[in-house]
């Protein structure tokens, strides 16, 4: 019996709640012999199959990206972005830029976590951006597209250095009133949105699919 041959992934925003999640457990699946991780600053652990690449988003400096699968976990908000220019910067145009990057040196399958409620036409700016990524990976035709539109995100982020006193007040309501909410709109941990990227990426999907929130709180 023949054994599928390893892949290489890579990770965009392996410092977040979500990216850090996945890459530890991309660093342990056997489906990925090497794990590339595009930072501004040198994560705090260490593994024999990490790659640690130094990168600038605004200035990509003809850096060559090569990987089978690509994550994209970036995401910000608008307080930590201070301006809509710079929040649709993290959340559009860098995850774009590596999408186009990955595509041009042989990348099959992108996966990108968006959020609940992205759409093109919405009046919330968020939710817009968000359905403009998804709109313009779509018309970059890969492979395989992977799209995660998680509700609420569950999950300790001081690891990250992060403090989201709205997101706390907001994930301590959610819990209270679990079972008065619909699925969809429940509250998810992101290690089920992180557990979701890894095994769907390995069940040979081709085209566009979207993981709806109701359905990643099976992983």
């Amino acid at each position: 019996m023949t054994l599928p041959a390893q892949k290489t992934a890579l990770v965009l925003g392996a410092t977040g709640l979500i990216g850090n999640l996945l890459t530890h457990q991309l660093v342990n699946s056997p489906a990925y012999s090497m794990v590339k991780v595009l930072v501004r600053k040198p994560l705090t652990w260490q593994h024999p199959h990490l790659q640690e690449i130094s990168f600038e988003f605004d200035h990509p400096n003809g850096l060559i990206i090569q990987a089978d699968d690509i994550f994209c976990c970036l995401g910000t908000t608008m307080k930590k972005a201070g301006s809509k220019e710079a929040f649709q910067k993290v959340d559009y145009q860098y995850p774009l830029t590596v999408a186009q990057m990955g595509l041009t040196n042989g990348a099959k399958q992108f996966a990108i976590v968006t959020s609940m409620g992205a759409d093109t036409e919405s009046s919330f700016f968020y939710n817009r951006v968000k359905g403009e990524v998804e709109r313009d990976l779509t018309a970059m035709n890969y492979p395989t597209l992977l799209i995660y539109r998680p509700s609420l995100l569950l999950g300790n982020r001081a690891e990250q250095g992060e403090n989201r006193l709205g997101e706390r007040l907001a994930e301590g309501t959610m819990r209270l009133l679990k079972p008065l909410i619909p699925p969809k709109y429940r509250a998810v941990e992101a290690s089920k949105v992180a557990n979701a990227m890894l095994t769907t990426a390995q069940q040979g999907l081709t085209g566009k699919t979207v993981f709806e929130s109701d359905a990643l709180q099976a992983f």
